[in-house]
């Protein structure tokens, strides 16, 4: 077959459109998952909370915001939220605000009005506000749920006294507290469960067949020591970071002791095997978080490596790793690598990430409760290895940059980007990981995106459709 001069023409554009369009469709930008960040519109009162979200492009990280947010986060002050498995529902945990008027609330001026607003999520990410619910303490801020989605738990700082209004202390004893945890406890934090409804995300509230009143009533929460800092749920348990010495008022750190519950997956109560906490030796916790198998309590206080340490230079560090396997009853053991110094350069650890390979570990610091002077906010990364035993050491390059006052830390649905949210600058920092060395670089596009006002969590959708 001979093709004419034209004909030729026609046949090498159409192959040279095919080219094109092979290489255009191998770069293809579509969002590969959403960015939700809940906190407060700067400049107005009463810290009206707010809910964020962005899409995330799958070729360079790029954020766009979604059309139509933000939008309110149905309460005051919101701290934390949750996004069930399925992607079908998102709940805020705004935390109200005191009788001043502001988030400073405290044991002796507790949080008014808490709330837990229910979102449901569209195709879009867009989020529909849906019903509200609350917990059976005050001053709540921690909402985690289970790996089916289908509980869902509060950390209530202060459980109510036996006025009914006001947190549990000496003078206004809470007799629940006793009940569960020794006859000398007069008052104590509580962890309230709810049910979730699988068809509507409607939350029922779990009520505490273990513990009764004197006058044969279920206590509607389930109590754990005086001064939670932060809990998670692992391997069937929920273990709560406890204080001796805390601040007056959020965000809660002094960390020393855990307390485990052993938990009913099928009906949600929490059970105590032993009355008494766990000392860690510690005194200035502010994290508890798990991750692929272990549970990490963060400490923002100094520790000394000594010249024996194969995987950290020599030196006084600011703050410090305790990496742990969860044992018997849910207590801790140690990981046989030992406690893992913070970068140098940064304090006050409040979040550490295992990413999806479990390869690279990222602690994010939020720098502004130093110890020493020079503390910086950012990202200190590492190498985990298992074999022959559980290690950390330093990737090269890092400590890695993130905005001022970090939040939160997620990675994207893709595996290749790394964000924080922050408070101090009201931005999103982002990040790409080098699948590699675990070097977190700057984007190849914008790195710091601004929000209305102080970002307090983040957390990821990966259901775009």
């Amino acid at each position: 077959m001979k093709f004419t001069k034209f004909g030729k023409a026609l046949l090498m554009s159409a192959l040279s459109a095919g080219v094109v369009l092979s290489f255009t469709s191998c770069v293809q930008s579509y969002t590969v998952g959403f960015l939700y960040v809940t906190g407060t519109v700067t400049a107005q009162s009463g810290n009206n909370g707010i809910v964020s979200g962005f899409k995330i492009d799958h070729n360079t990280g790029k954020l766009a915001p979604i059309n139509g947010m933000p939008i309110a986060s149905g309460g005051a002050n919101p701290v934390r939220a949750v996004l069930l498995t399925g992607s079908r529902f998102l709940y805020v945990l705004n935390r109200g605000v005191n009788a001043a008027g502001n988030g400073d609330c405290t044991t002796a001026d507790p949080c008014l009005n808490a709330s837990i607003t229910q979102f449901s999520v569209g195709g879009n990410g867009i989020l529909t506000q849906q019903e509200t619910f609350y917990t059976q303490g005050l001053n709540p801020f921690r909402i985690i749920a289970d790996p089916t989605g289908g509980l869902l738990y509060v950390l209530d700082h202060d459980s109510i006294g036996a006025d009914g209004k006001t947190p549990a202390t000496p003078a206004n004893p809470n007799p629940g507290c006793a009940l569960a945890l020794g006859t000398n406890v007069t008052a104590c934090g509580d962890i309230t469960v709810f049910l979730v409804n699988q068809t509507t995300g409607r939350l029922q509230l779990v009520v505490n067949a273990q513990v009764t009143s004197a006058s044969g009533a279920a206590l509607p929460y389930f109590p754990v020591p005086v001064n939670p800092v932060d809990f998670v749920e692992t391997g069937g348990y929920i273990i709560t970071l406890n204080g001796a010495n805390q601040p007056a008022g959020y965000p809660y750190t002094g960390g020393s002791s855990v307390f485990p519950y052993t938990l009913n997956e099928a009906s949600g109560q929490l059970t105590i095997n032993q009355n008494s906490s766990q000392s860690l030796g510690i005194a200035g916790g502010t994290a508890l978080v798990a991750g692929s198998g272990t549970i990490y309590v963060l400490d923002n206080e100094p520790v000394t490596v000594g010249s024996g340490s194969p995987s950290f230079p020599p030196g006084s560090y600011p703050s410090q790793i305790l990496p742990y396997s969860p044992g018997t009853n849910g207590a801790l053991q140690p990981e046989p690598g030992g406690i893992v110094p913070d970068a140098s350069t940064l304090a006050n650890p409040i979040y550490l990430l295992v990413e999806s390979k479990g390869k690279f570990i990222y602690v994010l610091n939020q720098g502004n409760n130093a110890q020493g002077a020079n503390a910086q906010s950012g990202i200190a990364g590492y190498f985990l290895t298992t074999v022959p035993t559980y290690q950390l050491s330093f990737i090269d390059g890092q400590p890695f940059g993130s905005g001022a006052g970090p939040q939160c830390l997620v990675e994207d649905p893709s595996d290749q980007f790394v964000y924080s949210a922050d408070i101090d600058d009201s931005s999103i920092s982002g990040r790409v990981v080098d699948p590699n060395s675990g070097v977190l670089n700057n984007l190849r596009v914008a790195t710091s995106y601004p929000l209305q006002g102080p970002a307090t969590w983040c957390l990821i959708d990966g259901r775009t459709s």
